[in-house]
C-alpha cells in the first residue's frame, strides 16, 4: 500500500500544482488549520508539516513558525519543498527524538494512510508536554440540495481512511475538538482534483495512471453546477 501511495504522489507533482494554482485550496486548508492549531498552544516556533507535498502548506506555516520541517513519502513532492527543512520519510514512523517539535499538522495527509492510528501516535511521540496537532480530511462533494456528487454515479471517491478513521485516530491518542469547513466549488474543479493521479487512485486504484485518470474524466465528464466541499477538521493537544 504505501509503495503505491508514493509511487502515486511522485507522478502527481504537476497535476496537484495545478489544481493548487486553479482552487488555493490546500493553502486555505493549511491558514485554517494554522489558525486553529495556534489558538490551543503557547509556543510554535518548531512545527512538523506531515505529508507536506510540494510545500504548499509548509510556506503557510513558516509564516508562524522559526523551523517547519516538511515531511513526505514521495520524493518527487519533497524535493520541490522550497522552505524549511526537507525529509523524505513516512509519517507512521517519524525520523525524530521525543518531544522534538512545537506541533505537528496534517494538511489533506492522514486520510492517505490505512493506519491513521499509527501516525497519530508518532504525532504524540515527537510533540512536547502541551504541543499541539492538527489534520483536516475529505467529507465529500455535495449538491445544493445536500445529495452526494457521486451518488448516481457507479464509483464512490474513497480515500484509505475516511474522515472518520482520522478523527478516532486523534481521540485515542489526544484531547480533541472538531469542525467542518466547507469551500463553494464547481464541477470543473472536482474533475481537476480527480486528475491527479494519486487523487484519481480514489475511484479507481487498480487501473495503471494514465488509464485511472482518464476512467476519472469520463466518470465526471457531465457533472456540472455549483458545489460544496466539505473538510473535517480535528485539532488535539498532548497532556503537560
Amino acid at each position: 500500500m504505501k509503495t503505491a501511495v508514493r509511487t502515486n504522489f511522485d507522478e502527481s507533482v504537476s497535476a496537484y500544482d495545478a489544481y493548487e494554482r486553479r482552487t488555493g485550496r490546500f493553502t486555505a486548508l493549511a491558514r485554517l488549520l494554522r489558525a486553529e492549531m495556534r489558538r490551543r498552544t503557547d509556543a510554535f516556533d518548531a512545527i512538523l508539516d506531515a505529508g507536506a507535498g510540494t510545500g504548499i502548506s509548509t510556506r503557510v506555516f513558516a509564516d508562524r513558525a522559526a523551523r517547519p520541517v516538511a515531511l513526505d513519502l514521495s520524493h518527487e513532492m519533497v524535493r520541490r519543498v522550497a522552505v524549511g527543512e526537507r525529509t523524505q520519510a513516512d509519517f507512521d514512523s517519524l525520523p525524530f527524538t521525543d518531544g522534538a517539535f512545537d506541533a505537528v499538522a496534517f494538511t489533506a495527509s492522514l486520510f492517505l494512510t490505512p493506519e491513521p492510528a499509527a501516525a497519530a501516535h508518532e504525532a504524540a511521540r515527537v510533540l512536547r508536554p502541551g504541543g499541539v496537532v492538527g489534520a483536516v480530511a475529505p467529507l465529500g462533494w455535495v449538491r445544493a440540495d445536500g445529495t452526494d456528487v457521486f451518488a448516481d454515479l457507479d464509483r464512490e471517491s474513497r480515500s484509505p481512511a475516511d474522515a472518520g478513521a482520522v478523527r478516532t485516530a486523534l481521540e485515542d491518542a489526544f484531547a480533541v475538538e472538531t469542525g467542518v469547513w466547507r469551500f463553494a466549488t464547481t464541477a470543473e474543479d472536482v474533475r481537476q482534483f480527480h486528475a491527479i493521479p494519486a487523487m484519481a487512485a480514489r475511484l479507481y486504484p487498480g487501473l495503471p495512471t494514465e488509464a485511472r485518470v482518464e476512467r476519472a474524466s469520463e466518470l465526471l465528464a457531465e457533472l456540472e453546477g455549483t458545489l460544496e466541499q466539505r473538510w473535517r477538521w480535528v485539532v488535539g493537544v498532548t497532556e503537560e
